[in-house]
């Protein structure tokens, strides 16, 4: 009997074939990915999604909407207005549902990502 594990049934050249090379992957494209990535993580610590309160976390949804605010904030003249839009609308209405599931709301300004956004009221 060997003690190596067996063989996968995908050879590295399979992997390969079905992964781009980061290199030939644009910078906006790398930047909204991440964005929304962050939206997602967000929405499901606020108890957004299908599974509600089950992964609800407001300490780690604040952590993930001060980092997308700031990520939005730093990329702003890199990505074109009609990719940033989109993803300032998404921001907002993550703070804001940040600021209702709050059992006691943060004052205006002082909200997860505001200290890049500016107060965010409904």
């Amino acid at each position: 009997m060997s003690d190596t594990p067996p063989e996968s049934s995908e050879s590295p050249a399979d992997f390969d074939a079905m992964t781009r090379d980061i290199a030939e992957v644009p910078a906006v494209e790398v930047i909204v990915t991440v964005a929304v990535n962050l939206m997602s993580a967000a929405a499901v610590k606020l108890g957004l999604t299908e599974e509600g309160d089950k992964y609800k976390d407001l300490d780690e949804a604040r952590k993930l909407v001060t980092a997308l605010a700031g990520l939005l904030d730093a990329s702003a003249t890199e990505i074109s207005s009609f990719h940033a839009a989109p993803l300032r609308d998404g921001l907002k209405s993550l703070q804001l549902a940040f600021r209702e599931a709050s059992l006691v709301p943060d004052e205006p300004g002082q909200g997860p990502g505001e200290k890049y956004t500016g107060p965010v009221y409904g």
